[in-house]
């Protein structure tokens, strides 16, 4: 059964710098899990209902225009969650439309805690490693137009790959990414 998860990509060069950083801190999944912004956690599906999620994901797109997303500062989870992030300070409301949105389909799956739009930096590191993780991107300031979905599988060797994005507007089509 895969699992899969939908999220906004960062594009280049400020995914290329987030993952570098978040190598950087020491975290052990950085090269495994591309920086996003999260709309549909790890999920399992039956593999049978990939294609009806697809349709369900291209759907969605179409009906989503470009919208600005800022990422400012440092956020973290803890003490609930040893987690540092990068917080998503504008385009909050479009995160939280989409995620909706996506899932209101086919797959559909409870959240542990309420959405909350991030960008994970640091993940399971020690205190010390999460504080420097925090304090090194507390300045840090990102802007891109968020222009499409990203469909990803976790495979088996625990690295988490893009498959299709579906970009926004009426008219685009699923596009297959490498």
């Amino acid at each position: 059964m895969p699992t899969i998860g939908v999220a906004l990509a960062i594009p280049a060069p400020h995914g290329d710098f987030l993952q570098a950083k978040r190598e950087e801190f020491g975290d052990p999944l950085a090269r495994d899990i591309p920086p996003h912004v999260t709309l549909l956690p790890p999920t399992e599906v039956d593999a049978e209902d990939v294609p009806a999620f697809e349709e369900h994901l291209a759907v969605v797109a179409a009906g989503a225009a470009p919208f600005r997303v800022v990422l400012r500062g440092t956020g973290t989870f803890r003490p609930v969650s040893p987690v540092v992030f990068v917080q998503v300070s504008q385009g909050i409301a479009g995160c939280e439309q989409l995620e909706q949105a996506v899932r209101s389909g086919p797959v559909t799956r409870d959240l542990d805690f309420p959405y909350h739009p991030h960008v994970t930096v640091a993940h399971h590191l020690d205190d010390a490693a999460l504080d420097h993780a925090f304090d090194d991107l507390a300045q840090v300031e990102i802007a891109f137009d968020a222009t499409e979905l990203h469909l990803y599988e976790h495979g088996d060797d625990g690295v988490w790959r893009p498959g299709v994005s579906f970009p926004f507007g009426p008219g685009a089509g699923p596009a297959a990414t490498h």
